[in-house]
């Protein structure tokens, strides 16, 4: 048992100094062609002048879903919630006093929506790339509508009482209730349909599904899961993520929400985001996750027409792979057969991951 067990450490050793002396071999030759090739990807440039029609356009019903969107979630916000019973031995919980909102309703679409695309503009000034700003607008917006409408509908649904009910229901603390010991509110009636609106948090869920797909966005664009561990990286990733608790706080801190109700808006949020998100992008720790697939699929359609010309003698191909996205691999047709693709560019497919 021991002299076996010795000689599988040999053999790990030995494995072990074959392994360093292809990376050796590796670093002395440059970078793999993969990496060139997956680099020459990166300037690939797809303006908004030559292609913003083409890209609009295959997306036209997508386009014409977020306006249904819209139109729904104006309908949810106008009709009246469900006016849940409430009687007086359920006042204790509801007699916070009554606030103005720490952040305003007239703020969330701007750091929920308009920061995230400028966002966006920024990259596209930088790359060009006009598949990475309509996907990531189209995106973002699906996050946001589709959380907005879910919220909406299960607010009007479930018409729970907020942490300051008591005092919009009775402004001047008179307490009325009828004869089955529900209340019958004499205050505002703007106030008392706000009243009814309480889970979950629209503040917790809209911040959570625009910033959330801001940090997803932001990671796969400065290659935070790189595993070069820069925890810079880490933290840009983060900031977007903590402004939005910050907000689903402030919710709390101002009694216009139970803390259920806030947890449940911005863990919606946050899963509403991550769906939509990967609905355009690989996942950010993947090593392509800096573009969207349309970006490849473009990339792909323009490296096949310009093979079927035969004008060039090296053919770029994009190989995908059904967990690790789209890889880029360049192949030189030559008479040496594979010996071009030699252990080095192998080793590359094991730490990519690829069979």
């Amino acid at each position: 048992m021991a002299w076996s067990k010795l000689g599988s450490l040999f053999s790990f050793l030995k494995f072990q100094g074959i392994l360093q002396r292809l990376r050796q071999q590796q670093q002395q030759q440059g970078p793999p062609q993969s990496e060139r090739a997956r680099e020459a990807a990166k300037r690939a440039e797809y303006p908004i002048r030559t292609y913003g029609t083409k890209v609009a356009w295959n997306h036209l019903h997508d386009w014409l879903i977020l306006m249904l969107l819209v139109i729904i979630e104006v309908g949810l916000f106008v009709i009246h919630p469900f006016y849940r019973f409430v009687g007086k031995d359920m006042m204790g919980d509801l007699r916070y006093p009554m606030k103005d909102n720490t952040v305003p309703l007239w703020a969330v679409p701007i750091y929920s929506v308009l920061l995230p695309i400028c966002v966006s503009i920024f990259f596209y000034y930088r790359r060009k790339d006009v598949y990475d700003l309509h996907h990531s607008v189209l995106g973002l917006l699906f996050a946001v509508l589709i959380t907005a409408v879910i919220t909406d509908a299960i607010k009007d649904a479930v018409g729970r009482p907020r942490p300051d009910f008591f005092w919009r229901c009775f402004p001047d603390g008179k307490d009325v209730y009828d004869k089955w010991g529900n209340v019958v509110c004499h205050g505002n009636k703007a106030d008392i349909k706000e009243g009814h609106k309480s889970f979950p948090s629209g503040h917790a869920s809209w911040s959570f599904a625009g910033l959330g797909y801001l940090s997803l966005y932001l990671a796969g664009k400065i290659h935070t899961f790189d595993r070069q561990g820069h925890i810079a990286k880490l933290c840009i990733t983060v900031i977007p993520l903590l402004a939005a608790s910050l907000v689903a706080v402030s919710r709390v801190d101002d009694y216009w929400h139970h803390w259920n109700d806030v947890f449940a808006g911005g863990f919606l949020g946050l899963v509403v985001s991550a769906f939509c998100y990967r609905q355009f992008f690989p996942n950010p720790y993947d090593d392509d996750g800096w573009g969207p697939y349309a970006y490849f699929d473009a990339l792909l359609e323009e490296l096949s027409d310009n093979n079927g010309d035969g004008a060039a003698q090296t053919t770029n191909q994009l190989t995908a792979h059904p967990t690790m996205g789209v890889h880029i691999v360049n192949q030189t047709q030559g008479s040496k057969g594979d010996s071009d693709y030699g252990p080095s560019s192998r080793l590359d497919d094991i730490e990519l991951g690829r069979r």
